[in-house]
């Protein structure tokens, strides 16, 4: 069974879906992501979804899904490069993706995450590595 390549770019798990997704390519792909976010420590996820032109209502569903398993394993998920037609259909399908945050591009998706791993570091100089002063 074909699966949709995984690359891990520093603490983020990024993946380029290049072709049609069916029912057992998601659920392949939402097993493999949960996988990999625990075996690589990965706290962001960017789904880049610009090659899709149709995402049905299940399909939907697993990115949603993807996203809440990543809440649940402490990874954030961003969806970028979502065409128009795609969001429309997933708007008159009445699914709100809720936990998925969305991007233009993968740039921008990156930064996002990126920026929410800051907000999760320790402060700086609180590494509480011994006496003070």
């Amino acid at each position: 069974m074909e699966r949709i390549p995984i690359l891990k770019m520093g603490r983020v798990l990024l993946v380029t879906i290049q072709v049609d997704m069916h029912d057992r390519l998601a659920l392949a792909l939402q097993d493999d992501l949960t996988d990999r976010i625990v075996r690589d420590g990965a706290r962001g996820v960017l789904i880049d979804i610009s090659s899709l032109e149709v995402v049905d209502s299940f399909i939907g569903r697993v990115l949603a899904n993807i996203a809440a398993m990543s809440r649940v394993l402490d990874a954030e998920t961003v969806v970028v490069g979502m065409q128009p037609a795609v969001a429309i259909t997933l708007v008159e399908l009445g699914l709100s993706l809720p936990g998925v945050r969305t991007a233009l591009n993968v740039e921008r998706g990156m930064e996002l995450l990126r920026a929410g791993m800051l907000d999760d570091a320790p402060p700086a100089g609180d590494d509480d590595g011994g006496p003070e002063g």
